[in-house]
């Protein structure tokens, strides 16, 4: 039952954050469109900040779920590395229900795009550096710093996927995620083309 109403809240914040701007949510809207009382909202959560942070921790952990569901053992660093910036990134991950990571970028909050980002460095940072890692055991990547590497590329692409700053559709952007596929495979001494998925990203997006 605690769940239940732990995830109605999580659900019906989830559903505003669609549609309003961070800055007109509050305890009170999300209490009155969940139909419960506002302290049974204070009894999980400690603040509306709260709320939103862990929406949005969510997302990327049904997102890594998912990734980590398909993902075999065996698969090399390089194919797992792609996997995962797909399931983030997927078609059907359009859905506003079930994305936030897209859903978000299409509102001009500021402030709610820099707390996505950093939950995305948080969140996916740990996974991108034990891929790095493997890599490297593979003899695949090579990095001294599989960690801070790992934090850097995901900063990276969480900045180049805010489609409030960047048109998929511009073939400048195209170039420059094709430049950045480059990049990576040159620093981090990978096979060439490696990155060359960063190129059609936008299959996913």
């Amino acid at each position: 039952m605690k769940a239940e109403k732990k995830n109605l809240i999580l659900d019906t914040a989830e559903q505003l954050m669609c549609i309003m701007p961070d800055k007109d949510i509050t305890v009170n809207i999300i209490a009155q469109n969940a139909g419960i009382g506002k302290g049974s909202i204070y009894y999980y959560f400690e603040s509306k900040d709260e709320i939103i942070n862990a929406v949005i921790e969510r997302t990327y952990k049904k997102a890594l779920h998912e990734y980590f569901s398909v993902i075999d053992s065996e698969t090399s660093a390089i194919d797992k590395i792609k996997h995962l910036f797909q399931s983030i990134i997927k078609p059907e991950f359009k859905d506003s229900r079930k994305n936030m990571i897209r859903t978000l970028n299409l509102h001009e909050d500021a402030h709610l795009h820099n707390r996505m980002k950093l939950v995305a460095i948080n969140e996916v940072s740990p996974v991108l550096a034990d891929l790095f890692k493997q890599g490297i055991r593979e003899g695949t990547i090579h990095t001294d710093s599989p960690d801070e590497s790992a934090e850097m590329l995901v900063s990276v692409i969480t900045f180049f996927l805010d489609s409030s700053l960047f048109d998929f559709e511009d073939e400048k952007m195209k170039k420059k995620m094709k430049i950045l596929g480059s990049v990576l495979d040159t620093c981090l001494q990978a096979p060439q083309g490696s990155f060359d998925f960063l190129y059609d990203i936008k299959k996913y997006h």
